[in-house]
Formats: C-alpha cells, sequence, structure tokens
C-alpha cells in the first residue's frame, strides 16, 4: 500500500507556545498534545514522539510497548527536574503495515478514517466527559460544550505505568487516515471535519484547511494535523514483447546452482543468535534496574546502569546531572568514593543520596565561610 502523508500545525489564536508535537516518518505517524504549562506540554510530547521514533527505529518491542517506554521517560523527567513537574502529554500513533494500520492511543488526541464519504472515529477519548457519556450521565450533545471536557482520566507521564488502546485496521485504496490533536476537535465539528476530507483531494491542502478551520472556530488551542492518503502501489503490468524471428529470441540463462547450508549448520547459527538474543534482552533487563550516584562533568550525577565499560561500550548513562560540585563532594571523607560510583535500590534512593550530598557540601560551605566583620568566634574572643 502506498501512503502519502501531509501535516500542519499552529499554534493557535491564544497560546504562547505550541506543545503539540508529531511524528511523520513512514511507515509510522503520531501527534501528540503536551500538558502542564507551556515549557511541560512542549517537554512531554517532544520527548514521546522521539522515543517512540528511537525504539521503533531500533526494533525494539511492538508499537504498545515502545508507547509504554515512551509514558516511562515522560514521567521520570518529569520527577527529576522539578521545571516539568506534573507534565504529561496524549499520543496517538499508526504504524502502516502493508494494508493495516496499527494504533496505539492514550488521551483525547484523534484518529478517524475517511471511507467512501464515511468519517468513522477509530479511537476513544480518555476524558471525564466521555466517560460521563458513557454511563449515560450527559448526552453527546451536552460533552461538546461541558467545561471539564477537557480534563483527561488518561495520559503519558503521569504514573509508572498507562493502558495503552490498541487496534489494527484494515486498509484499501482510496482510504484516507486523518490523526489530530483536540485544538481541531474541540474548534470544528466531526461534519466540517468530513466535508473537508471528502472534498480536498490534495492531503497538505486538506491538512492546512483544517488548522485554518480551527483557528476560524476560536484557535482556543494549539492544533496539529496529519493526513494520510492510501492508494495502490502494484506496479502497471508491462506488456509482453515478441520477438520478430526466431533469431531475436534470446533463452533464459540457466539457473546458476546454488550451495546450500547444511541443515544442521543452520539450526545451530539459530540456537546461537537465540542465545546471544535472550542474553541481551537480559543484560538490558538487568542494567535497566540498576542506579547509581557517580561524577559527570565535574558534577554529581545519577545514573542507570552500572559503572564500568565493556569493550569500550559504556554500561550506563547519565540520567541526572546536578550542579553540586563534584570535587567539593570527594573532598569529604564520607563522599570521596564518588567517583567508583555510589550504588541505590532503585532512582528514589538515588536521588536521596544526592540530597544528602547536597546538604554535606552546604555544611562545609557554612562551616568554612569566614567570619564576618564584627562577629565573634565560638570562643567569643
Amino acid at each position: 500500500m502506498k501512503v502519502a502523508a501531509a501535516v500542519a500545525t499552529d499554534v493557535g489564536l491564544v497560546r504562547e507556545g505550541n506543545e503539540d508535537s508529531y511524528l511523520t516518518d513512514e511507515p509510522l505517524f503520531a501527534v501528540a498534545d503536551g500538558m502542564g504549562g507551556h515549557r511541560g506540554g512542549e517537554v512531554a510530547s517532544q520527548l514521546a514522539v522521539e522515543t517512540l521514533e528511537k525504539l521503533f527505529k531500533k526494533g525494539i518491542g511492538e508499537l504498545p510497548d515502545q508507547v509504554q517506554e515512551a509514558n516511562r521517560v515522560v514521567f521520570e523527567r518529569s520527577v527529576v527536574d522539578e521545571k516539568v513537574a506534573g507534565m504529561g502529554t496524549t499520543l496517538t500513533a499508526a504504524l502502516v503495515e502493508g494494508d493495516r494500520i496499527r494504533l496505539a492511543h492514550v488521551g483525547d488526541s484523534r484518529a478517524y478514517l475517511l471511507r467512501e464519504g464515511d468519517l468513522r472515529l477509530l479511537t476513544e477519548d480518555h476524558t471525564l466527559v466521555h466517560r460521563m457519556v458513557t454511563e449515560g450521565e450527559i448526552s453527546k450533545e451536552e460533552a461538546e460544550t461541558h467545561p471539564q471536557r477537557s480534563v483527561l482520566t488518561r495520559a503519558l507521564g503521569v504514573e509508572t505505568v498507562v493502558d495503552v488502546d490498541d487496534d489494527t485496521v484494515q486498509v484499501r485504496p482510496g482510504d484516507r487516515l486523518l490523526l489530530c490533536t483536540d485544538g481541531l476537535t474541540s474548534m470544528v465539528s466531526e461534519q466540517a471535519v468530513k466535508d473537508v476530507l471528502g472534498a480536498v483531494p490534495d492531503p497538505q491542502e486538506a491538512a492546512q484547511r483544517l488548522v485554518q478551520m480551527a483557528n476560524e472556530g476560536g484557535g482556543t488551542d494549539n492544533t496539529t494535523v496529519v493526513v494520510l492518503d492510501f492508494s495502490d502501489d502494484a506496479p502497471a503490468a508491462r506488456p509482453k514483447e515478441e520477438p520478430t524471428s526466431a533469431k531475436e529470441a534470446i533463452a533464459p540463462e540457466p539457473a546458476r546452482s546454488r550451495r546450500r547450508l547444511p541443515r544442521k549448520l543452520l539450526v545451530w547459527i539459530g540456537i546461537i543468535v537465540a542465545l546471544v538474543v535472550v542474553a541481551l534482552v537480559g543484560l538490558r533487563l538487568y542494567l535497566d534496574s540498576q542506579w547509581y550516584v557517580g561524577v559527570s562533568d565535574g558534577h554529581v550525577a545519577i545514573f542507570q546502569g552500572i559503572p564500568t565499560e565493556v569493550a569500550g561500550f559504556d554500561l550506563h548513562h547519565v540520567v541526572v546531572q546536578t550542579t553540586i560540585s563534584a570535587e567539593k563532594a570527594e573532598s569529604l571523607a564520607f563522599w570521596q568514593n564518588l567517583g567508583d560510583g555510589i550504588t541505590a535500590e532503585n532512582r528514589e534512593g538515588a536521588g536521596a543520596i544526592v540530597e544528602r550530598i547536597r546538604q554535606d557540601v552546604e555544611e562545609m560551605r557554612q562551616v568554612s565561610k569566614p567570619n564576618q566583620p564584627g562577629s565573634t568566634d565560638a570562643s567569643g574572643s
């Protein structure tokens, strides 16, 4: 299946910054709508799509697993960086696999499928008002203007684990897929979205027109739209050329014999490859569970992994680099082995160690501070 992709995004008429992010790296596409203020929302949505893209390119896990890992990355950043504490993001991702689309979804961004003039919503909003609609407390029409319609019940980065909606949709030539943040659906009716998608053949023009309509409707939020058009990519059959004479007919070359590896050898190769994969997965899981406090660029830092390297490859990486001077910390007898790494049971334990180092360094600074003019020393002289 051939895919033609287009994207449009806009800050809107009210917000100061754009907290939306998107991914259009065929065959993977996604939109994310950050929350937690301009700084936090922008960081959360960008972290989510970057993590998703990185894991996909490395072939690590299935799409829902990759979204789950993006949740962990956003959550940990929110915990360790007080500037973006409490941030989160929605994420709606689509992976094109031939004539199928794998969807993974968290939050109130949406995916729609337009087929032969009919528009179908493929995702479910994880919002308070949607829950109220499904439980019969309010109508769908009331939900569209409810004051709490933007309150999310599920988002990436809010908790250590998040439920990810996972679905697969069959597509065929002529279908059009829309991924969008709620900046579009809160300003533009589904009927108007359907009309534009059905009337504007060029995907880029359709995407830009939808964003324009969101701004014309009030533009109270950032709006991001990704439009995917599907067509048959089967090459046209080439006409068979008949030779003008028997002399011009070219006989096909005889097939070259190929040496095949013995079956037993193939089995052993498969076993060895499987063992290597299991070992690497086990090592990754082990390293992800290890934490320590050490030194990075002259400052105290929190690391994930173990403080060593194998064949030139570090088995650790910096998660948080503080502003605490490692030299000052190591001048204290209790922390003199900081450069070798001080292990912790978990991320919280590493944070507690850093806090103790910070307090000890501050106490040392206070003790070593010279007496101010006119003050007396401890003896009273």
